[in-house]
């Protein structure tokens, strides 16, 4: 069947021809050299813009090169970043880590951490394990440090759900519950003890109510409430 125009004239080959998307990128793929081949009708293409309505084919690929470039330099800015802050929060626990295991003490071993916190601008740092957990009953000397599971429990699911940190401010019960002589808590970070959780928390305190936030990373927490347990466990049995 010939192809003709309503006219009588012949239709144009590439009105004829229907190319998809995926047929063309196939062609391309397959055709490596076409640009090479093509190169001045290449050069005279263009292809839409939505500033300048449109620009040249290398134009346009010459932008979006610059434009990957930017993007990977943002990137690796980003990586480079993250790098300075991890080394800065590792030199901090690894000096916290070098005060504590120097304490002659349970006594001294809080002291020293709380003055670790303060040397960062904190309020202070307090320690509440769970009773559950720990021998502190009478005549242990470390009663002020129990803290009931149960009672924390509406907290926990309140604040914390299914992770381990909260970052963010606390209302009256709660700092009543887990800091009774803290005074002008304005926001607090908070850190379950143990791998699973469940050998009580330590929470740092900042007098800022803008200071912690949900947005803030948790790495040093983490880390904290993996090395705390094993340091208190010099003093205090674990059950």
């Amino acid at each position: 069947m010939s192809n003709h125009t309503k006219d009588g004239g012949d239709v144009p080959e590439l009105e004829r021809v229907k190319l998809s998307d995926d047929a063309v990128s196939q062609y391309l793929l397959n055709n490596p050299d076409f640009f090479i081949r093509n190169s001045r009708q290449i050069e005279q293409m263009r292809v839409p813009h939505p500033v300048r309505d449109s620009v040249s084919l290398v134009e346009w690929q010459m932008s979006r090169q610059r434009n990957h470039i930017q993007q990977l330099e943002e990137e690796i800015t980003l990586l480079m970043e993250q790098a300075t802050a991890n080394e800065i929060l590792f030199g901090r626990l690894i000096n916290l880590q070098n005060e504590l295991v120097q304490a002659d003490s349970l006594q001294d071993f809080l002291a020293r951490l709380q003055n670790w916190a303060r040397s960062l601008g904190l309020a202070g740092a307090v320690v509440r394990l769970f009773s559950e957990k720990w021998r502190l009953n009478a005549p242990s000397g470390f009663t002020h440090l129990s803290l009931s599971r149960q009672a924390f429990e509406p907290m926990r699911i309140q604040r914390l759900g299914d992770r381990n940190q909260y970052l963010g401010q606390l209302n009256g019960p709660e700092i009543l519950l887990l800091m009774p002589e803290a005074k002008m808590v304005g926001s607090v970070a908070l850190s379950l003890l143990g791998k699973m959780g469940d050998l009580g928390l330590v929470v740092f305190i900042s007098r800022d109510t803008h200071h912690y936030h949900a947005e803030m990373g948790t790495l040093l927490l983490n880390q904290l409430s993996i090395l705390l347990p094993g340091l208190l466990a010099r003093w205090i049995e674990p059950v």
